[in-house]
Protein backbone atom coordinates (compact mmCIF):
# COMPACT_ATOMS: atom_id res chain seq x y z
CA UNK A 1 0.00 0.00 0.00
CA UNK A 2 3.03 2.40 0.79
CA UNK A 3 5.44 1.61 -1.46
CA UNK A 4 8.11 4.01 -0.45
CA UNK A 5 7.53 2.73 2.81
CA UNK A 6 8.27 -0.67 2.09
CA UNK A 7 11.14 -0.07 0.09
CA UNK A 8 12.34 2.31 2.42
CA UNK A 9 12.57 -0.72 5.41
CA UNK A 10 14.05 -2.84 2.74
CA UNK A 11 17.44 -0.91 1.67
CA UNK A 12 17.42 0.10 5.55
CA UNK A 13 17.43 -3.74 6.18
CA UNK A 14 20.24 -4.33 3.28
CA UNK A 15 18.04 -6.02 0.95
CA UNK A 16 17.25 -5.19 -2.42
CA UNK A 17 14.30 -2.84 -2.64
CA UNK A 18 11.93 -5.78 -3.56
CA UNK A 19 12.69 -8.08 -1.33
CA UNK A 20 9.33 -9.57 0.80
CA UNK A 21 8.51 -7.73 3.72
CA UNK A 22 5.36 -7.87 6.14
CA UNK A 23 2.95 -5.13 5.45
CA UNK A 24 1.12 -4.82 9.16
CA UNK A 25 -2.28 -2.42 8.65
CA UNK A 26 -4.86 -0.43 11.45
CA UNK A 27 -3.59 -3.01 14.23
CA UNK A 28 -0.66 -3.65 16.28
CA UNK A 29 1.65 -6.80 15.88
CA UNK A 30 4.33 -8.77 17.55
CA UNK A 31 7.15 -11.41 16.40
CA UNK A 32 9.78 -13.45 17.97
CA UNK A 33 12.95 -13.74 16.36
CA UNK A 34 14.59 -17.30 16.18
CA UNK A 35 17.90 -16.38 15.41
CA UNK A 36 19.47 -13.65 15.48
CA UNK A 37 18.33 -10.98 12.43
CA UNK A 38 18.72 -7.25 11.44
CA UNK A 39 15.32 -5.90 11.15
CA UNK A 40 13.94 -2.08 10.19
CA UNK A 41 10.37 -0.73 10.15
CA UNK A 42 8.64 1.83 8.73
CA UNK A 43 5.54 4.16 8.11
CA UNK A 44 3.72 6.84 10.10
CA UNK A 45 1.30 5.88 13.08
CA UNK A 46 3.16 3.36 14.59
CA UNK A 47 6.25 2.32 17.44
CA UNK A 48 8.60 0.19 17.31
CA UNK A 49 9.63 -1.78 20.49
CA UNK A 50 12.21 -4.61 21.22
CA UNK A 51 12.01 -6.39 24.12
CA UNK A 52 9.68 -3.46 25.48
CA UNK A 53 12.16 -1.27 24.70
CA UNK A 54 11.33 1.88 22.54
CA UNK A 55 13.40 2.07 18.99
CA UNK A 56 14.01 3.98 16.29
CA UNK A 57 11.53 3.95 13.77
CA UNK A 58 13.39 4.01 9.75
CA UNK A 59 16.34 2.53 11.09
CA UNK A 60 18.75 -0.89 11.11
CA UNK A 61 18.52 -2.81 14.13
CA UNK A 62 20.29 -6.04 15.06
CA UNK A 63 18.19 -8.23 17.37
CA UNK A 64 19.35 -10.70 18.75
CA UNK A 65 17.80 -14.41 19.41
CA UNK A 66 14.99 -14.84 21.21
CA UNK A 67 14.06 -10.74 21.34
CA UNK A 68 10.34 -9.74 20.91
CA UNK A 69 9.45 -7.21 17.81
CA UNK A 70 6.53 -5.67 18.39
CA UNK A 71 4.91 -2.87 16.80
CA UNK A 72 2.66 -0.95 18.02
CA UNK A 73 -0.53 1.27 16.84
CA UNK A 74 -0.53 4.97 17.82
CA UNK A 75 -1.57 8.04 15.88
CA UNK A 76 -2.43 8.48 12.62
CA UNK A 77 -1.28 6.27 9.27
CA UNK A 78 -2.24 2.91 8.46
CA UNK A 79 0.40 0.65 7.40
CA UNK A 80 3.63 -0.08 8.48
CA UNK A 81 6.27 -2.68 6.98
CA UNK A 82 8.89 -4.67 8.55
CA UNK A 83 11.83 -5.84 6.94
CA UNK A 84 14.16 -8.56 7.93
CA UNK A 85 17.88 -9.13 6.07
CA UNK A 86 17.94 -11.82 3.51
CA UNK A 87 14.23 -11.28 2.79
CA UNK A 88 10.91 -13.18 4.03
CA UNK A 89 11.21 -16.46 2.22
CA UNK A 90 7.88 -17.58 1.82
CA UNK A 91 7.20 -19.37 -1.16
CA UNK A 92 6.70 -18.33 -4.63
CA UNK A 93 3.28 -17.67 -6.31
CA UNK A 94 3.30 -16.69 -10.26
CA UNK A 95 7.06 -15.15 -9.47
CA UNK A 96 5.93 -13.41 -6.27
CA UNK A 97 6.03 -14.11 -2.49
CA UNK A 98 3.36 -11.56 -2.03
CA UNK A 99 -0.36 -12.43 -1.08
CA UNK A 100 -3.47 -11.19 -2.98
CA UNK A 101 -6.13 -12.72 -0.59
CA UNK A 102 -9.22 -11.93 -2.62
CA UNK A 103 -8.14 -14.62 -5.02
CA UNK A 104 -6.53 -16.81 -2.60
CA UNK A 105 -3.22 -16.42 -3.90
CA UNK A 106 0.30 -16.86 -2.27
CA UNK A 107 0.57 -17.08 1.53
CA UNK A 108 -2.51 -16.62 3.75
CA UNK A 109 -2.62 -14.06 5.84
CA UNK A 110 -0.68 -14.19 9.06
CA UNK A 111 -1.72 -16.48 12.46
CA UNK A 112 -0.74 -17.06 15.67
CA UNK A 113 2.42 -19.59 15.71
CA UNK A 114 3.36 -18.95 11.96
CA UNK A 115 7.12 -19.23 11.22
CA UNK A 116 8.89 -16.79 8.39
CA UNK A 117 12.23 -17.86 7.13
CA UNK A 118 14.20 -15.63 6.63
CA UNK A 119 17.19 -15.63 3.70
CA UNK A 120 20.71 -16.12 4.52
CA UNK A 121 23.29 -13.15 5.43
CA UNK A 122 25.90 -12.05 3.31
CA UNK A 123 28.14 -10.41 6.19
CA UNK A 124 27.78 -10.41 9.98
CA UNK A 125 24.30 -8.89 11.01
CA UNK A 126 25.91 -6.39 13.72
CA UNK A 127 28.43 -4.75 11.21
CA UNK A 128 24.95 -3.46 9.25
CA UNK A 129 22.95 -2.08 12.07
CA UNK A 130 24.35 1.47 11.15
CA UNK A 131 21.96 2.41 8.27
CA UNK A 132 18.97 5.13 9.53
CA UNK A 133 17.02 7.36 7.21
CA UNK A 134 18.24 11.03 7.41
CA UNK A 135 14.68 12.90 6.90
CA UNK A 136 11.19 12.42 8.44
CA UNK A 137 9.35 11.19 5.75
CA UNK A 138 5.69 13.71 6.16
CA UNK A 139 2.79 12.39 5.78
CA UNK A 140 0.11 14.97 5.49
CA UNK A 141 -3.03 14.66 7.35
CA UNK A 142 -4.91 16.63 4.66
CA UNK A 143 -3.00 15.71 1.55
CA UNK A 144 -3.55 17.01 -2.19
CA UNK A 145 -3.18 14.66 -4.46
CA UNK A 146 -1.55 15.11 -8.02
CA UNK A 147 -4.08 13.59 -10.69
CA UNK A 148 -3.45 12.47 -14.52
CA UNK A 149 -7.14 12.97 -16.51
CA UNK A 150 -8.39 9.70 -17.29
CA UNK A 151 -9.87 8.46 -20.49
CA UNK A 152 -13.54 9.55 -18.99
CA UNK A 153 -12.22 12.83 -17.77
CA UNK A 154 -14.88 15.00 -20.41
CA UNK A 155 -18.04 12.85 -18.49
CA UNK A 156 -17.67 14.82 -15.61
CA UNK A 157 -16.95 18.68 -14.32
CA UNK A 158 -13.40 18.65 -14.00
CA UNK A 159 -14.20 22.07 -11.98
CA UNK A 160 -16.54 20.03 -9.87
CA UNK A 161 -14.05 17.42 -8.99
CA UNK A 162 -11.04 19.48 -8.31
CA UNK A 163 -12.67 21.87 -5.89
CA UNK A 164 -14.36 19.23 -4.07
CA UNK A 165 -12.41 17.44 -0.66
CA UNK A 166 -13.08 14.00 0.54
CA UNK A 167 -12.53 12.30 3.33
CA UNK A 168 -11.92 8.71 3.19
CA UNK A 169 -14.74 5.84 4.02
CA UNK A 170 -14.44 3.16 6.66
CA UNK A 171 -15.38 0.85 4.05
CA UNK A 172 -11.91 1.43 2.29
CA UNK A 173 -9.92 -1.49 1.73
CA UNK A 174 -6.76 -3.00 -0.13
CA UNK A 175 -8.61 -2.92 -3.06
CA UNK A 176 -9.68 0.57 -3.42
CA UNK A 177 -10.57 3.58 -1.12
CA UNK A 178 -13.92 4.92 -1.50
CA UNK A 179 -14.32 9.04 -0.52
CA UNK A 180 -17.23 10.90 0.97
CA UNK A 181 -17.82 13.98 -0.85
CA UNK A 182 -20.07 15.87 -3.38
CA UNK A 183 -21.31 13.79 -5.63
CA UNK A 184 -19.92 14.10 -9.11
CA UNK A 185 -22.70 14.08 -11.40
CA UNK A 186 -22.44 12.62 -15.30
CA UNK A 187 -22.22 15.36 -17.99
CA UNK A 188 -24.03 12.66 -20.73
CA UNK A 189 -25.89 9.45 -19.64
CA UNK A 190 -24.66 6.25 -20.74
CA UNK A 191 -23.04 2.86 -20.21
CA UNK A 192 -18.99 1.54 -20.07
CA UNK A 193 -17.89 -1.09 -21.45
CA UNK A 194 -14.98 -2.57 -18.66
CA UNK A 195 -11.78 -1.93 -19.62
CA UNK A 196 -8.37 -1.77 -18.09
CA UNK A 197 -7.64 -0.66 -14.61
CA UNK A 198 -4.30 -0.47 -12.73
CA UNK A 199 -3.50 0.99 -9.34
CA UNK A 200 -4.60 4.71 -8.52
CA UNK A 201 -7.29 4.94 -11.34
CA UNK A 202 -10.36 7.17 -10.10
CA UNK A 203 -13.58 5.47 -11.04
CA UNK A 204 -17.11 7.58 -10.05
CA UNK A 205 -19.41 4.74 -9.68
CA UNK A 206 -23.73 5.72 -10.40
CA UNK A 207 -23.70 6.95 -6.51
CA UNK A 208 -21.06 9.87 -7.19
CA UNK A 209 -18.60 9.13 -4.74
CA UNK A 210 -15.22 8.20 -5.99
CA UNK A 211 -13.16 5.13 -5.63
CA UNK A 212 -9.69 5.03 -6.14
CA UNK A 213 -7.90 1.96 -6.75
CA UNK A 214 -5.67 0.41 -4.51
CA UNK A 215 -2.96 -2.77 -4.25
CA UNK A 216 -5.65 -5.12 -4.88
CA UNK A 217 -7.76 -3.96 -7.47
CA UNK A 218 -9.05 -5.96 -10.15
CA UNK A 219 -7.42 -5.89 -13.75
CA UNK A 220 -10.38 -4.51 -15.47
CA UNK A 221 -13.47 -2.48 -14.26
CA UNK A 222 -16.78 -0.96 -15.76
CA UNK A 223 -17.28 2.23 -13.90
CA UNK A 224 -15.83 5.62 -15.62
CA UNK A 225 -12.47 6.93 -14.79
CA UNK A 226 -11.89 10.46 -14.07
CA UNK A 227 -8.30 10.53 -13.67
CA UNK A 228 -5.59 8.84 -11.94
CA UNK A 229 -3.20 9.91 -8.77
CA UNK A 230 0.35 9.50 -9.88
CA UNK A 231 2.61 6.55 -8.54
CA UNK A 232 4.37 9.18 -5.84
CA UNK A 233 1.78 10.69 -3.98
CA UNK A 234 -0.16 7.39 -3.66
CA UNK A 235 1.81 6.63 -0.44
CA UNK A 236 0.27 10.10 0.76
CA UNK A 237 -3.19 8.47 0.18
CA UNK A 238 -2.22 5.11 1.33
CA UNK A 239 -1.27 6.59 5.07
CA UNK A 240 -4.69 9.56 5.18
CA UNK A 241 -6.31 9.20 7.91
CA UNK A 242 -9.58 7.24 7.91
CA UNK A 243 -12.94 9.41 8.31
CA UNK A 244 -10.83 12.62 9.69
CA UNK A 245 -8.26 13.41 6.82
CA UNK A 246 -9.03 15.74 4.11
CA UNK A 247 -8.13 15.26 0.57
CA UNK A 248 -8.19 17.35 -2.75
CA UNK A 249 -6.58 16.36 -6.09
CA UNK A 250 -4.92 18.85 -8.32
CA UNK A 251 -4.32 17.70 -12.74
CA UNK A 252 -0.71 17.48 -13.54
CA UNK A 253 1.25 16.11 -16.45
CA UNK A 254 2.70 13.20 -17.22
CA UNK A 255 5.97 15.25 -17.27
CA UNK A 256 5.58 16.27 -13.87
CA UNK A 257 4.56 12.23 -12.54
CA UNK A 258 7.62 10.90 -14.20
CA UNK A 259 9.60 13.75 -12.30
CA UNK A 260 8.19 13.47 -9.43
CA UNK A 261 9.02 9.62 -8.84
CA UNK A 262 12.71 10.16 -9.77
CA UNK A 263 12.76 12.43 -7.23
CA UNK A 264 11.49 10.11 -4.53
CA UNK A 265 13.84 7.21 -5.39
CA UNK A 266 16.47 9.37 -5.71
CA UNK A 267 15.93 11.22 -2.37
CA UNK A 268 15.83 7.78 -0.51
CA UNK A 269 18.86 6.30 -1.95
CA UNK A 270 20.86 9.39 -0.49
CA UNK A 271 18.53 9.87 2.37
CA UNK A 272 19.91 6.47 4.19
CA UNK A 273 23.59 7.02 5.83
CA UNK A 274 26.03 3.63 5.47
CA UNK A 275 28.38 2.38 7.63
CA UNK A 276 32.11 2.75 6.08
CA UNK A 277 32.31 -0.55 5.50
CA UNK A 278 29.28 -2.52 4.11
CA UNK A 279 28.79 -3.98 0.45
CA UNK A 280 26.59 -2.13 -1.86
CA UNK A 281 23.15 -2.01 -2.36
CA UNK A 282 21.08 -3.36 -4.91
Amino acid sequence: MDWFAHRAANLLAANPPEAAALEIGYTSAEFLALDDCLIAAAGPGFALFINDRPMRMEASIFVRKNGRIRLEKQGPGNWAYLAAHGGIQTPLTLGSRSSYIPARLGAPPLAPGDRLPLGTARAPLPDLAARALKFPVNYALNPTLRVLPGPQADSFSKNAFYAAEYSLSPTSDRTGYRLNGPPLEPLRPGELLSEGLTRGCIQIPPDGQPIVMQADCPPTGGYPKIGAVITADQPLLAQAPIGTGRIRFVETTIEEAQNALRKWVARLKTAIEYPEETWPLA
